[in-house]
């Protein structure tokens, strides 16, 4: 029988911040396109939030300037970790009426609670996510909780787990906290973060794999995609790689580096990239926001 409560109380467990932004830009950007109110809370990842939601093709500048998109600034967040219970409850229950008031198809929450561990006087962490889940409960509000084993204890989070029904799967080809490669379809990846010499190999594998799925008809592509819109630094030795990558690829085969930074495009094409016949380097400005912008776009401080 399907579940009449229309709140959700997810649990995300990232292993870096590549991660922890792709989830988080993720389900903010779903809240935007249905129509509701999203609120993230800063703690210290407010301008990396910002910068993939960019990344990802989305414009926060109208949500922000009309109240749908609401960035809580840190020292909001923090002195909300450091009030009493009671105060936090109240303080959930106005965020949720004022969006359902302002005729919001409903709020989406989530953001940094790692303050809490490093300041006395602020209460458990448990208590804040029980408050939280009394919060959303019968109500159509959706929370996502971002306990990531860089900022978190392995104890803390394994009794975090135990207080959400849901936890958001995770399934990269590859992770190490400094890259992060995820596939989008059997011949597109996205390259998040940055390549250097310990995992310049791992990139090689995965395109060596797309183009072995290309050559056997497994896919209805001749190009092999990925996606660089994230990716924000290589060394040479990974330009080159991939350049050999490309160079190597029979004449009906190509492969596409898709919304590269202007920093790596230049590498690329110091390293040959415009003589590799099989290669097309699509480049990107980024336009990202920082917290300060947002805010001020928003109208300033939060009430």
């Amino acid at each position: 029988m399907p579940d009449p409560d229309p709140s959700t109380h997810l649990l995300t467990v990232p292993v870096g911040d590549e991660q922890l932004c792709e989830s988080v830009a993720a389900f903010l950007a779903v809240g935007l396109a249905a129509g509701e109110r999203v609120v993230y809370f800063d703690d210290d990842t407010g301008d990396a939030v910002l910068a993939r939601l960019d990344d990802d093709g989305i414009d926060v500048t109208g949500p922000l300037r009309s109240g749908q998109f609401h960035l809580v600034p840190g020292e909001f967040t923090r002195a909300a970790l450091l009030a009493p219970l009671d105060e936090l409850d109240g303080l959930l229950e106005h965020t949720v009426r004022s969006a359902l008031d302002d005729g919001w198809a409903g709020l989406r929450l989530t953001g940094q609670m790692n303050h809490g561990l490093t300041r006395p006087g602020g209460h458990r962490l448990d208590e804040y996510d029980r408050t939280l889940a009394r919060a959303v409960r019968g109500r159509p509000v959706h929370a996502l909780c971002v306990y990531d084993q860089l900022r978190y204890p392995d104890e803390l989070i394994a009794v975090m787990r135990t207080l959400h029904r849901r936890e958001e799967p995770s399934s990269p080809l590859h992770d190490d906290s400094l890259l992060r490669i995820t596939e989008i379809g059997p011949a597109h990846v996205r390259l998040a973060g940055e390549v250097d010499h310990g995992n310049r190999p791992h990139v090689r594998r995965v395109l060596d794999l797309l183009m072995e799925r290309v050559a056997h008809g497994d896919t209805d592509t001749d190009t092999v995609v990925a996606d660089c819109a994230s990716l924000r630094f290589c060394d040479v030795a990974a330009a080159v790689s991939v350049i050999h990558v490309a160079d190597e690829l029979p004449v009906t085969r190509r492969l596409r580096l898709d919304h590269v930074r202007p920093g790596v495009a230049r590498l690329l094409d110091r390293c040959g990239a415009p003589f590799a016949a099989q290669l097309e380097v699509r480049v990107r400005e980024p336009r990202a926001l920082c917290v300060a912008e947002a805010v001020a776009l928003a109208g300033g401080e939060p009430s």
